[in-house]
């Protein structure tokens, strides 16, 4: 299996020596769309948005509804069948899942319509407001759909975040403007980007929605790990694991997936209102390996993928299996994304 991380944190060991690294910025600070103008039609079509949302469980379940949104480089099953999804179901809680175009590498804009698909396709089957669960890209790319498509807000109650790329990294040192080095969502998650520039304009965060950010100091992939943090209106929790267990050693790709410290934060957020809060969880935790429903005899790939001195061998395989464009810039944010549409 493949773990959030390999995308990001490759691209730095597959860098010919000497290369030059850029990062797109905007010589001007562009005029971005007023928070409450409708958003467009979706681009995608309908059936392929409707083929990628997978649900499970009764709409009609006491709980409350979740939306899983997976990494980049992998589908929902690599990043959650082994871990949330067996709590969900455990738990008789509705749940779905959206697999992105491409491994989740392709552009970031698209992987916001299938939210905005999905969130309202869940408010309408259940008539309650949704709960969104991302881990890397996954726990960022929710935020496009919130962002310019005003109509979702009302709809999400919460947005967890673990170890999410909300301000993009400055881990990824093997995107060369002018050569095909990277796909277009490693593109967009640099610091700086000219995406992350119009998703984080004129508002981070809204009024009505609890915004939980579950971060590791270990993270090595999305960096710093205050990049993850969001500020502004709604309530608003960005939490460090190592606040509540300070030995915690899980890093990025571990801290969305076996993290039993993130496994209570997201619960603690799914049963209160608001987000999550750490003095609320029980330092047993620390005691914990593994998040419940986590099957140690099945985690046998995680030493040698941890451990492997060129990720960069188990990333570009990937790549071309995926089927994803590798191209030579970041692509250009869409027309909605401006004050006047052109």
């Amino acid at each position: 299996m493949t773990l959030i991380g390999v995308t990001l944190s490759a691209m730095t060991l597959s860098v010919p020596a000497g290369a030059e690294t850029r990062v797109t910025r905007q010589a001007a600070a562009p005029k971005y769309a007023p928070l409450g103008r409708p958003g467009p039609k979706l681009s995608v079509p309908r059936s392929q948005l409707r083929a990628a949302l997978s649900c499970h469980g009764s709409p009609r379940a006491g709980k409350r509804p979740v939306l899983l949104s997976p990494g980049t480089s992998v589908t929902p099953e690599e990043n959650f069948s082994w871990n949330y999804m067996k709590a969900f179901t455990a738990q008789g809680r509705y749940w779905c899942a959206i697999t992105m175009p491409h491994h989740t590498f392709g552009d970031v804009q698209t992987a916001g319509e299938h939210h905005v698909f999905a969130i309202r396709t869940m408010h309408r089957r259940t008539g309650k407001k949704v709960s969104i669960l991302g881990h890397s890209q996954g726990g960022m790319n929710p935020r496009w759909a919130l962002r310019f498509w005003p109509d979702t807000r009302k709809m999400v109650d919460d947005l967890i975040g673990m170890a999410p790329s909300n301000h993009g990294t400055t881990a990824i040192q093997g995107c060369v403007r002018g050569a095909t080095t990277c796909s277009p969502a490693v593109w967009q998650q640099l610091a700086g980007s000219r995406f992350m520039a119009a998703l984080n304009s004129r508002a981070e965060t809204f009024a009505g929605i609890s915004y939980t950010v579950i971060t590791t100091e270990r993270d090595e992939v999305v960096t710093p790990m205050t990049s993850s943090f969001l500020t502004g209106n709604g309530r608003i929790a960005n939490i460090p694991v190592q606040d509540i267990c300070p030995a915690d050693v899980y890093e990025h790709n571990l801290l969305g997936t076996v993290d039993p410290v993130a496994y209570e934060l997201v619960m603690d957020a799914l049963r209160h209102r608001g987000p999550a809060a750490a003095d609320r969880i029980d330092p047993e935790v620390c005691s914990r390996q593994y998040m419940p429903y986590v099957d140690p005899a099945a985690l046998d790939y995680l030493p040698p993928l941890l451990a492997a001195p060129n990720l960069a061998s188990t990333f570009l395989p990937l790549v071309n299996l995926a089927g994803a464009p590798m191209v030579a810039q970041e692509p250009p944010v869409r027309r909605y994304v401006h004050r006047r549409r052109r």
